[in-house]
């Protein structure tokens, strides 16, 4: 929406020549009463000179009447009763406040970034995670950041915790063992789609504060503090559980093997209870996770 047509500005340096002429004038006739006049008139126009610099916006009201915006850099001279109105001016979205810049009322049009931290939200099993997402963001409308919202950073943060609550709570920190990895999601091996979800989200409830969201990324993730070791334990748990399976896998594979070469070759002839002893001994050799120590055996099996 372009509210900036109907807006009457003048160039700014042919405002500042005729306001030091009236001046000049008004000092040189003070004796008369147009000097006067023209001294306080001239005093009057000086509000109406504005200075907008490049990527900036300044929204203007005329006696509570939207009167127009600027939105291309250079000086300019303004109605002088013209106020300009931003209401985020003094919101910094945890960002370090610069105690000696002097609050501007004009709009920045440059890309910002807001990250609000670590939040705490249940994802699809229950479980308490500590998750932080950082939008990088621009105002490509003035009118609407101004008049359709109270407060644009504010809006866009609330808007922001609300859209990562909402997408976090679908899906599981992470995927069970027995299921299929490559057909669904979950925030630990999907960062960056959900981070498209929460991005797309976002947008749709920002529009309405002329706002277009760049980029969003998940910048931080991990269980919370309550469950956090309790999480770990599971997952020591369940990498041993996996690498026991593929070792006991392996080792019967060899079994099996060794005894079908040995068949084959004639080498020895085993009955079953021979054959039950090998695995056995094979199977505590393969397995174990430390140094076998061999034994000789001197005498008969029986």
């Amino acid at each position: 929406m372009n509210e900036n047509i109907k807006f009457k500005k003048s160039n700014g340096i042919k405002a500042l020549f005729l306001i030091v002429i009236f001046f000049a004038i008004g000092l040189c006739t003070m004796g008369i009463i147009i000097g006067p006049i023209l001294c306080v008139f001239s005093f009057l126009m000086i509000p109406g000179l504005k200075v907008i610099a490049p990527q900036e916006a300044a929204v203007f009201t005329l006696f509570g009447k939207f009167s127009g915006v600027i939105e291309r850099e250079g000086f300019y001279f303004v109605n002088p009763f013209s106020i300009m109105i931003n209401p985020a001016s003094n919101t910094n979205l945890n960002q370090i406040p610069n105690s000696n810049k002097i609050q501007s009322k004009k709009i920045s049009l440059k890309i910002m970034t807001l990250n609000n931290g670590k939040q705490k939200v249940n994802d699809l099993l229950g479980n308490p995670i500590d998750i932080g997402v950082a939008v990088t963001w621009r105002v490509i409308d003035p009118y609407k950041s101004v008049f359709n919202v109270d407060n644009y950073k504010e809006f866009i943060s609330l808007q922001c915790d609300s859209s990562v609550r909402n997408i976090i709570r679908k899906y599981p920190y992470d995927l069970p063992v027995d299921i299929d990895k490559s057909d669904e999601l979950c925030l630990r091996g999907s960062s960056s789609s959900i981070a498209e979800e929460i991005k797309t989200e976002l947008q749709s409830k920002v529009d309405i504060a002329g706002i277009e969201i760049i980029e969003t990324k998940i910048n931080h993730l991990s269980y919370s503090t309550e469950i956090a070791g309790i999480m770990l334990q599971r997952q020591q748990a369940i990498a041993t559980v996996d690498a026991r399976t593929k070792i006991v896998e392996g080792a019967v594979g060899m079994v099996e093997m060794a005894l079908e070469r040995l068949e084959e070759k004639n080498i020895i002839d085993l009955d079953d209870e021979r054959k039950a002893a090998m695995v056995s001994n094979l199977l505590v050799v393969l397995c174990n996770n430390k140094e076998t120590q061999p034994v000789i055996n001197s005498g008969s099996l029986y």
